[in-house]
């Protein structure tokens, strides 16, 4: 699965810095513009777009390098079978937390595409093709969680991860 599952959250790492770079052009055109005189109509959504769907997509990425906030203060005070307990309470609590929400993302894109709901602003786009930046965000984080915890429940070693995650804290 690693030759599969690396690239796949390589891919979102770099979607999520071009809808950043996005993010950048649009607030960057919606300046100039004003000062210009001119206007560009749903500029200031697409901004909110490009920003909802870098922030999602640069989920599974984050947790698959080890960039999210982890309590380590904790963690890094419990030893052998104590310690991996709780490592895999947490691991299957965020599994669970993270599948919800990647399950009703995906069925707000379907229920949206199935209305034809479409923004309120200017732009008047149809509402699922900005949210399918969340769904698949939130369905690779969730994948990236029980990637983990599989590999946890296989011997990864936790302690060298929480060394190395207290050093970068």
């Amino acid at each position: 699965m690693r030759p599969i599952l690396d690239p796949l959250y390589r891919a979102c790492g770099w979607l999520a810095g071009l809808f950043m770079i996005a993010l950048l052009i649009t607030i960057l055109l919606s300046i100039f513009g004003r000062l210009a005189g001119f206007y560009l109509r749903g500029l200031d959504a697409y901004a909110g777009y490009c920003m909802g769907a870098s922030s999602f997509l640069a989920l599974g990425y984050a947790f698959g390098h080890g960039d999210h906030i982890r309590v380590t203060l904790v963690i890094q005070r419990l030893t052998g079978t104590t310690r991996r307990g709780f490592e895999l309470f947490c691991l299957l609590l965020a599994l669970a937390m993270s599948g919800a929400f990647a399950f009703y993302s995906c069925k707000m894109v379907w229920w949206s595409y199935k209305f034809h709901d479409i923004s309120q602003s200017n732009d008047a786009t149809p509402l699922w093709i900005p949210q399918l930046g969340m769904a698949i965000g939130t369905a690779v984080f969730a994948l990236s969680i029980l990637d983990e915890l599989i590999l946890v429940l296989r011997g990864k070693a936790l302690e060298a991860q929480a060394a190395e995650l207290a050093r970068t804290e």
